[in-house]
């Protein structure tokens, strides 16, 4: 063997040596899930202690530092150390039944263990070739949810990263299936409320459809869209030689959780050959329960559907769901050819999620659904939303008691309100009031304006708020009011 050789061979054994610390080894994999495990008990067995707002960690500190990456590597007690002291202290607590703002995300422990088991196992659910259990699991996913909507035969979906990927999927969609033109998009129009997620907005720039003209439809008294509205818009559009061609429903805005009149929107779109996308990140598995099945009537007659089960399945944020009713439209908008994946067409039995997203590469979600799906059975996730519902009612039915203002009977489980003093600003007070709740940080809540005037919200969707946490709000409410 030559010197040469030798060198070669010598820096080989060098570097596995050392990138060998990767492949951690049996008793110190054991030593770090204990610690890691006896952290997250600990948070989990305190949550109740825990604020659900923590005011502080905002000011930059020596202790940042600890961001930093080094060339050596750090212990994990201290790892673990820093995580809770400048992580999990700091900011809004998500895991807090006490968050009531904005529209709460989840994060159910035995979606974890999936994340976990996919993580480790790292399956490939990219195409059916690579994994064909990674992905015939996540077409299940799809298809459930698919049935839950109502949709029959030939419909398909992904699993997205959240709502906002799932909705620029679906306005890709549509601007395949009705054949949109560079050249034709000022004369095609977008029909929506005010109301609609900033990520419609965001989507349609991104799918160069920023020159398509966007008409905000007025709203009814209940923050919903008006039909009439709408109808006398298309009207006077086409007489003005434009395009009707997508319109977007709100099932569960994000400000006050209103449902748009579903059924009487997709009438219009079908008359007038619209793509109709529902947005129903928010609000769509709340078609689980009776009431919400009545709120949402028609979505199934929707040429796409997106639902967030971070949100109404209460898992861990990071996964939301496209629907589209004809599969064939998501398959031509996603359609792609690569030599070195021909091996993998020869295999496909199934639609694989690259075939139907703009990912390639991609996290197994589908396990972090599926296995608490399977684990709790459906009836429990019904029962959560069914409580939220309740929840609702009961904090408008107190606020109304106490004096406030409150807005219209909820659709699904946001509640708008603001107090009205009896001299001085209204905006001032409540601006104020929901400041106080914040810095108090037992609960959460946050704010919006509606036609020009401050409101509050009161948005419950966590699977640990329950009455208790929404009696803590009251009695603050209770309170600022008798001492101001």
């Amino acid at each position: 063997m030559d010197n040469e050789l030798q060198a070669l061979l010598d820096q080989l054994k060098e570097k596995e040596a050392q990138g060998s610390a990767l492949d951690i080894n049996g008793p110190y994999r054991k030593e770090l899930m204990g610690e890691v495990l006896a952290y997250t008990n600990g948070f989990l067995d305190t949550l109740e202690e825990r604020k659900a707002y923590e005011s502080k960690g905002y000011d930059r500190t020596e202790a940042d530092h600890g961001f930093n990456v080094k060339e050596a590597g750090t212990g994990i007690g201290e790892v673990l150390d820093f995580i809770g002291n400048r992580v999990d202290h700091t900011g809004l607590n998500p895991a807090s039944g006490g968050h009531l703002g904005y529209i709460p995300g989840g994060g159910i422990p035995a979606s974890a263990l999936g994340d976990y088991l996919a993580a480790i196992t790292n399956r490939y659910a990219g195409n059916f070739y690579a994994s064909p259990g990674a992905v015939r699991m996540e077409n299940a996913m799809v298809h459930w949810t698919g049935k839950l909507v109502g949709y029959g035969k030939g419909f398909g979906g992904n699993l997205t990263s959240g709502g906002s990927i799932a909705n620029l999927i679906a306005i890709t969609t549509a601007r395949t299936a009705k054949r949109l033109k560079g050249k034709d998009l000022d004369r095609n129009v977008v029909y929506m409320t005010s109301h609609g997620h900033h990520s419609l907005a965001k989507g349609l720039n991104i799918a160069c459809l920023g020159e398509c003209i966007t008409r905000e439809i007025a709203l009814d008294s209940n923050y919903r869209m008006d039909v009439a509205a709408l109808r006398q818009q298309v009207a006077m559009g086409i007489q003005q030689g434009l395009k009707p061609f997508l319109l977007i429903a709100n099932a569960g805005s994000t400000d006050t959780g209103a449902v748009d009149p579903i059924a009487a929107m997709a009438d219009v779109a079908g008359a007038h050959d619209m793509w109709f996308h529902v947005d129903a990140a928010y609000g769509g598995f709340f078609l689980l329960t009776e009431e919400g099945r009545a709120r949402l009537a028609g979505i199934e007659r929707a040429d796409s559907v997106v639902l967030d089960p971070h949100k109404g399945l209460f898992l861990p944020y990071g996964i939301g769901i496209v629907l589209v009713k004809h599969i064939d439209h998501l398959l031509k908008a996603n359609s792609y050819e690569a030599n070195y994946m021909q091996d993998a067409k020869e295999q496909e039995l199934e639609h694989s999620p690259a075939e139907l997203s703009p990912e390639l590469s991609k996290h197994f979600r589908g396990l972090r659904m599926w296995l608490p799906l399977k684990l709790h059975g459906i009836a429990p996730f019904r029962a959560c939303l069914e409580e939220k519902l309740l929840l609702a009612r009961y904090f408008r039915y107190q606020a109304k008691a106490l004096g406030f203002e409150v807005g219209p009977e909820p659709d699904l489980s946001v509640v708008i309100f603001r107090y009205v003093p009896p001299q001085g600003d209204a905006d001032a007070f409540n601006r104020a009031l929901a400041h106080a709740i914040q810095q108090d940080g037992r609960v959460f809540i946050s704010t919006t304006v509606l036609d020009g005037v401050f409101v509050l919200r009161f948005a419950v969707l966590s699977f640990r708020t329950h009455r208790k946490e929404t009696d803590v709000l009251l009695e603050q409410m209770r309170e600022f009011v008798r001492k101001n």
